[in-house]
This record gives C-alpha cells, structure tokens and sequence, in this order.
C-alpha cells in the first residue's frame, strides 16, 4: 500500500500540511485510497459542524434575549386591546337578553 507521503498527488505546505490533489472518481491509486479519502471528507464535516455548534452556542442568549422581547411585546399589544374584548362581551351579554 502506498502512503499518501509518497504519492505524487499529495503536496506538503509551507507549514507542514498535507494538501491531497486526489479525487475519488478519477485519480485513486488504491483502494485504501478512498477509505482514507472518506476519512478526511468526515473530518472536514465534524470541523464545520463544530463551528456552527460555536456559533449557535453564541447566539443563543441573543435569540432568548429576541424571544422575551416579543414575547413581551405580545402581551403589551394583548393588554392594550383588552379594552376591546370587554365591549365585545358587554354586548354579547346584551343580546342574551332580548325578549323572545
């Protein structure tokens, strides 16, 4: 099995990282190639997810923050309409009485 340190289609970097040029459709050597490949595919996945877990790990005092703030907002606009609920239910009431 051929190490990817001495494939021609891995390159080091200035600072000491590998940069692999292989493609899974086209340029694999060996089998173990696309195991290896899937591996650092999962390992890019798990380093993004972790990022986006840092991120909403930010935002959730802002969102909860948002959440109070509508929440009051919505029973300020409740309260203020009370007004209305009780001229609804004084007529109701009113039409209850109505001779039949």
């Amino acid at each position: 099995m051929i190490q990817c340190d001495q494939c021609e289609l891995c390159e080091k970097g200035p600072d000491g990282r590998k940069m692999f040029r292989c493609d899974p459709f086209s340029t694999i050597k060996e089998p173990e190639c696309i195991a290896k490949w899937q591996l650092i595919r999962l390992d890019m996945l798990l380093g993004s997810y972790q990022n986006m877990v840092k991120w909403q790990s930010k935002l959730g005092p802002l969102q909860d923050k948002i959440f109070k703030y509508v929440q009051r907002e919505i029973s300020d606009m409740e309260e203020s309409d009370g007004w209305k609920a009780d001229e609804e239910e004084e007529e109701e009431g009113k039409d209850d009485t109505w001779p039949v």
